[in-house]
């Protein structure tokens, strides 16, 4: 165990845990942190199953970029979560996205934030040039009308008219507009939807440069 914690990066109640490789959330992690972790980095790993959680039952900001998580996602009930960032995993808009947007409303009643750059799911022009902005705005109106408690969708903050537009049509924005034929290939950028705030920047490795449009709260300013 004194090995695996020499690998966790603690600044007060964060905690990260990044670039291992692991599959699962480790036991240790739980054990030893989650009866007081805020906030929990689980980026570029190999995770497919969040199951672990279970044990972080107070926290309220979790990142998960990097990994391999895909629609059978599932969270233990996080009442204080506001947080979730899901980006550059393998979630798509299959038949049983919807049911995990559902999820996350069932288990997540705090969030306010999330972000789904760099999926399948999120008809992002960065990394799918086939996509254009209708249908990423499609796709917000989508996510809205399941989640419509949420302040932020990826880097954009939720406008009154989007929340009215998801209400009234979201329902059926689910489907996008076919592929056409191929473009240009793309240069995907890197990008950055959470601000660092007061955030320690070297517990985390430093592969997403800045983005004018980052979540930004009035604690953090």
């Amino acid at each position: 165990m004194a090995h695996n914690e020499s690998l966790v990066a603690l600044n007060g109640t964060q905690i990260s845990y990044i670039g291992h490789d692991c599959k699962d959330i480790p036991d240790f992690l739980g054990d030893t942190y989650g009866h007081f972790a805020r906030r929990l980095d689980l980026s570029f790993n190999q995770l497919r199953s969040l199951a672990g959680l279970k044990m972080f039952t107070e926290l309220e900001e979790l990142v998960v970029d990097n990994n391999l998580l895909g629609n059978d996602l599932r969270l233990p009930r996080l009442p204080n979560l506001h947080t979730l960032t899901l980006n550059k995993n393998q979630i798509s808009f299959q038949t049983n996205h919807p049911a995990l947007l559902e999820h996350l409303a069932d288990v997540t009643p705090s969030l306010e934030y999330l972000s789904l750059l760099g999926n399948e799911a999120c008809p992002n022009q960065l990394v799918s040039p086939d996509k254009d902005e209708d249908d990423y705005q499609r796709y917000r109106y989508f996510v809205l009308h399941k989640l419509p408690q949420l302040k932020f969708l990826d880097t954009r903050k939720v406008t009154r008219k989007e929340v009215m537009e998801a209400q009234a049509r979201g329902a059926f924005m689910k489907v996008v507009k076919p592929k056409s034929e191929a473009g240009p290939e793309s240069h995907p950028q890197p990008y950055t939807p959470l601000p660092r705030g007061s955030r320690d920047a070297r517990n985390h490795r430093g592969v997403f440069a800045k983005c004018r449009n980052r979540f930004i709260r009035n604690d953090q300013l």
